[in-house]
């Protein structure tokens, strides 16, 4: 098997694409340094992953903007700092600011000549939308939470997507997914059946920072370390 064997490769994007701990770790940083916080990143992402998790399972029918500032206020409880409303409304609208990795928009400019390009995403399309401006590709199709009222590790986004692709003329067996997150993306892609790409860019890092532990076990089919490493495997099968 190989990975140009497939006709559509759908990506989640934060995380992959979008470098969410980045964005996420200056944001709660900033707030934990205006208010006295003492902690560290890492504590804070750990914070931020369970918190996140939890509200994204509890309030299914939530915009993002609204499950971060759910999540910021736990928080807060946590570390004796309780947000005001504005700061919660401002780390909502922090996802405009997250950067993406350096590699996807090369890469995905470079992937799309070869497939079709989906995205998975646990977050509502105004926020994609400001965070596709840095991916600089136009995407055959986007599902979000909003799309699918629920979140990741909830199989919606997933089954909508099959639903759509096969409409498309894409079977199951044609599409690769891609992701760096397994407790989001490859646990239930590969419950449902889903070849899958795991874009491993904290390889050579320990946890899982402001993701949930992984509890559930999952093997991805393909490994790399980044994006461009995922066109390189890519050129190097063409080349045979």
């Amino acid at each position: 098997m190989k990975i140009s064997d497939f006709s559509a490769l759908t990506f989640d994007c934060y995380g992959t694409l979008i470098d969410w701990e980045s964005g996420i770790s200056e944001a709660l940083s900033t707030w934990a340094k205006s208010r006295g916080v003492a902690a560290d990143t890492a504590d804070l992402l750990a914070t931020f992953g369970a918190f996140e998790a939890k509200h994204q399972a509890a309030t299914p029918e939530a915009l993002y903007p609204e499950i971060l500032a759910a999540t910021l206020r736990d928080i807060g409880s946590e570390f004796g700092a309780e947000p005001t409303t504005a700061e919660q409304i401002a780390f909502g609208r922090s996802v405009q600011d997250w950067p993406a990795f350096p590699d996807s928009a090369e890469a995905l400019a470079y992937l799309k000549r070869h497939y079709k390009l989906v995205i998975l995403s646990n977050i509502d399309r105004e926020s994609f939308r400001l965070s596709n401006v840095k991916l600089e590709v136009e995407f055959d199709h986007v599902i979000t939470a909003q799309d699918v009222g629920s979140y990741k590790p909830a199989p919606g986004h997933f089954k909508h997507m099959l639903a759509d692709m096969a409409e498309m003329g894409i079977g199951k067996e044609q599409i690769l997914h891609t992701a760096q997150g397994l407790f989001h993306d490859h646990v239930p892609a590969k419950q449902l059946g889903l070849t899958t790409l795991w874009i491993n860019r904290r390889a050579k890092t320990e946890g899982w920072a402001a993701a949930p532990t992984q509890n559930a076990p999952v093997k991805p089919d393909f490994e790399v370390p980044t994006m461009a490493a995922m066109v390189e495997l890519h050129q190097r099968e063409l080349a045979g």
